[in-house]
């Protein structure tokens, strides 16, 4: 089945909104079998409109559309579907009355008429529920094509997509298809390619690596004939990767390294607390984003100066003698921050902020410390602090 995606709202030609529905849906159709050849953005123009979704239409077996279902003037999603279907529209009584609802839900008494256009339909189309919002979305199907229209609100249309739409063309695939990624750090991506692509000389699993902010991540995608089939695919392919590549890898799939370190901390009975100079307080926040954050960090520090550094508890004389960036300045600060907080670990991340000096993290634990130069890049330095502490716990050397 060949698919295209058209998202719809001036906001996304003008720079104004990211089109994550796109991406989104792109990263799910290949999981139903569903390989997506052409995505698509217009403008809040009807005639524009109807070009792009004729053009889908004749050449895709299903086309997913995006925005354009709100009460406003400029929502004309369904009246280009119509245009293009020559159909008419005309207002549901069933769809009227469940709107109605609720806005007297919402304790608005009276509906505004401009929101009737939310209750209309086409003779090929069926209503899709949206409980998240006051727009159903379309489900049209007509001489063996399908048109998937859905609201812009990227709440409204995850859940319309994993509860409505998803099931329903999960039915017509004809294969299983399972799809995990595994993060790693510490190689690049020419190396782990070279590690890792040969295990997987076929098309079925296939196998994707990618440079993301967090390092370098590799997606396996399996293709079977019964849920069963693809569970032992899957297991023998995770089985190869992890082969080559686990002392490289901190996570799967949607887990961030905050929280997979988070997760050892815990497990292990230990604290945290960030003393920060070049990565500017990156650190901290995202240790402090992670759900239930307070049971393992205690928390950071932002210190820009040597003199923030020294009325933080780092000693006078590391600064004098070895500087406020340097490895030395790097080790006091994480002792004292780990000191101050009365946590297990403390780290200190120090540096020069233009491009001439070096950059300077370490980790103590009050019995050592481990301090070495580190990427530039704040980033990529926030990643590698992280994943240095995870090798540290998983090596037995941040117990305290």
């Amino acid at each position: 089945m060949k698919a295209e995606i058209v998202s719809i709202g001036r906001e996304l030609l003008m720079g104004d909104t990211a089109d994550t529905n796109a991406t989104y849906l792109a990263r799910q159709l290949p999981l139903l079998g569903i390989d997506l050849v052409w995505v698509s953005q217009v403008g809040d123009n009807q005639a524009q409109m109807v070009e792009v979704l004729k053009r889908g239409w004749q050449r895709s077996d299903l086309v997913i559309t995006t925005g354009g279902l709100g009460p406003t003037g400029d929502d004309l999603t369904r009246e280009a579907i119509a245009e293009m279907m020559d159909e008419q529209m005309s207002i549901d009584p069933h769809l009227e009355h469940d709107l109605r609802e609720r806005f007297q839900h919402y304790g608005m008494r009276d509906m505004p008429v401009s929101n009737l256009k939310q209750c209309t339909l086409i003779a090929s189309a069926a209503a899709i529920p949206n409980p998240q919002g006051t727009a159903p979305g379309w489900w049209v199907e007509k001489d063996g094509r399908v048109l998937v229209c859905m609201p812009g609100p990227p709440r409204e249309m995850y859940e319309m997509w994993e509860k409505q739409v998803r099931p329903r063309l999960q039915k017509r695939s004809k294969s299983v298809i399972q799809a995990k990624t595994w993060k790693t750090f510490g190689l690049s991506e020419g190396a782990v390619g070279e590690l890792a692509f040969p295990l997987f000389p076929t098309d079925n699993p296939s196998l994707g690596v990618y440079a993301k902010p967090d390092g370098i991540h590799l997606q396996l995608k399996v293709t079977a004939s019964t849920e069963a089939e693809a569970r032992e695919m899957m297991a023998t392919g995770e089985k190869k990767i992890r082969g080559v590549l686990d002392r490289y890898i901190w996570g799967t799939d949607d887990e961030t390294l905050e929280s997979a370190i988070g997760r050892l901390l815990v497990e292990k009975g230990l604290t945290l607390a960030v003393m920060e100079d070049y990565s500017g307080g990156l650190l901290t926040a995202g240790l402090s984003e992670v759900a239930g954050s307070g049971t393992f960090f205690k928390g950071g520090l932002v210190v820009p100066t040597d003199e923030a550094k020294m009325s933080s508890g780092v000693d006078q004389s590391v600064i004098e003698q070895h500087g406020g960036a340097s490895a030395e300045a790097a080790a006091a600060m994480a002792e004292a921050i780990r000191r101050q907080f009365s946590a297990s670990l403390g780290i200190g991340i120090t540096g020069i902020s233009d491009q001439t000096g070096s950059v300077y993290l370490a980790i103590v634990n009050g019995r050592s410390d481990q301090a070495i130069n580190h990427p530039r890049n704040k980033q990529r330095l926030t990643t590698a602090a992280l994943f240095e502490l995870r090798k540290a716990l998983l090596d037995g050397k941040g117990n305290a």
